[in-house]
């Protein structure tokens, strides 16, 4: 088996791979936007912080159509040995790495900033949502109940909220030590933590997992890459 014969078979199974792992996360995508109660229960703490930041059902399907069509067009590209659906492929990957390289080296020169952008957007989203959307209270009452905190910072993130101007002035019972109605004095005195110190340390304990699974996708892609234009540089010598 030559060079050429045996990359380009490697190329639609590994491909092939991507196609169903596409599919498979379009449909755990889907899943999750109609029961994200069931995805909490299953993953626990992890997918409670994951959830504060990202709507994770939207981001499954986004990520699965896009590897199922670039394991599509890497799959036929090699299987036809057509130039065109190769330098599409070779060019999607391409683009996917720059962003993600970009997106690596704002997250680490840009921390902090990154923080407080973060909670600008959640504290309004309480402030806002909870107890209002179903997704967004099922989210935040598994995160407060299981980290045992309160809000953002602290309960003062739901000042002025549509949970308070629906209960009398009240706080959610998370924020009180007590079984007297969560009023701002008993709150106060309660001094339950925010969630967010809490949050970051739970993404920065899996810090290592997903470290190293971002290095392994960069690996295969830069791979992927690297084969789809060796493909596509030989198909003019055919």
């Amino acid at each position: 088996m030559s060079c050429f014969t045996f990359l380009k078979v490697m190329m639609v199974l590994f491909n092939l791979t991507i196609v169903i792992g596409g599919g498979v996360l379009l449909g755990i995508g889907i899943w999750v936007s109609v029961d994200s109660g069931s995805f909490l229960n299953i993953f626990g703490p992890l997918s409670t912080s994951v959830m504060q930041f990202v709507n994770v059902g939207y981001l499954l399907i986004a990520i699965g159509a896009v590897l199922f069509v670039l394991g599509f067009l890497g799959c036929c590209g090699a299987q036809k040995e057509s130039k065109c659906l190769l330098i599409m492929f070779f060019s999607i990957v391409l683009i996917i790495f720059i962003i993600e390289v970009a997106a690596a080296v704002v997250a680490l020169v840009y921390t902090s900033l990154a923080e407080i952008i973060l909670q600008g957007t959640v504290v309004q989203l309480l402030k806002t949502q909870y107890n209002k959307t179903s997704d967004v209270t099922t989210v935040w009452d598994t995160t407060m109940k299981d980290l045992k905190c309160c809000g953002l910072s602290n309960y003062t993130d739901f000042n002025d909220s549509y949970y308070m101007t629906h209960h009398s002035g009240m706080y959610p019972p998370f924020c009180c030590n007590s079984s007297d109605p969560c009023s701002a004095t008993v709150a106060e005195k309660s001094k339950v933590p925010g969630c967010f110190p809490q949050l970051l340390s739970e993404i920065r304990r899996n810090a290592g997992v997903v470290g190293g699974v971002a290095a392994g996708i960069c690996a295969l892609e830069i791979a992927a890459m690297v084969v789809a234009m060796y493909l596509y540089c030989r198909l003019d010598e055919k």
